[in-house]
């Protein structure tokens, strides 16, 4: 999921933490397929702040979803 957001008036968009609740700025890019859903080429991306990023890989690697895990600056931009 990767949602960028800013506060109000700020032309600067920001791309925080994926986990429930958490307004953290993510550091990394957890990238993923459910492959019975997906293609096998097809990457979603949750992003993860320093203390989720276990948790969220956990979660994804046990079900055999996740793919890569990235600094979230090696992701490419999207205009």
């Amino acid at each position: 999921m990767l949602f960028p957001s800013a506060p109000p008036g700020d032309g600067a968009a920001e791309t925080v933490c994926s986990a429930k609740g958490c307004r953290t700025p993510a550091a990394y890019a957890l990238l993923w397929n459910n492959p019975k859903l997906h293609t096998p080429d097809r990457r979603k991306t949750w992003l993860a702040c320093e203390e989720h990023r276990e948790q969220l890989s956990s979660f994804l690697g046990i079900r055999g979803f996740l793919k890569d895990v990235l600094p979230v600056e090696d992701l490419p931009h999207r205009t």
